[in-house]
């Protein structure tokens, strides 16, 4: 099982943007702790992360031919970006979005997401555990087991 973390922009500085809203931890301690926990299970984790829309564009295209699954964080893509999501109806696996923070709670302008037209689930609010909770999710349909 091949996985890829994709991350939008500015999450490059998680940990010391605004750590009251994002938490403390640092994306490359979540990709440190999501890439051995997905090999636990049987999965190999590809984490990329970009500030630019094209960017993350042609890495979903790419992902076509090597993931299996798709978790993304589209930060404040997921408000905007018509492209993204028609980027990932092209991918036919499974995709989660995730997000640290419980976007619901937050400006109104926050609480539309593009992304969600295509996403098999979408996770907010559990800081950084959120990504783990995804990775799990992806791993029992890829895998076609069952939940306990």
């Amino acid at each position: 099982m091949n996985i890829l973390l994709l991350n939008g922009p500015n999450l490059n500085l998680l940990g010391d943007r605004e750590p009251d809203i994002y938490g403390a931890t640092t994306l490359t301690d979540i990709e440190r702790t999501l890439a051995h926990r997905a090999a636990e299970q049987g999965a190999e984790l590809a984490a990329f992360q970009t500030n630019h829309e094209g960017e993350a564009i042609e890495r979903i295209h790419a992902a076509r031919g090597e993931a299996d699954a798709i978790i993304i964080n589209p930060a404040a893509w997921t408000h905007t970006s018509i492209a993204l999501l028609d980027a990932l109806k092209a991918f036919e696996g499974p995709v989660v979005e995730v997000h640290l923070s419980n976007v619901h709670q937050r400006e109104s302008f926050r609480h539309h997401s593009y992304v969600s037209k295509r996403a098999d689930g979408v996770i907010a609010g559990l800081g950084a555990y959120g990504y783990a909770a995804a990775l799990d999710f992806v791993v029992q349909r890829l895998s076609g087991a069952a939940f306990p």
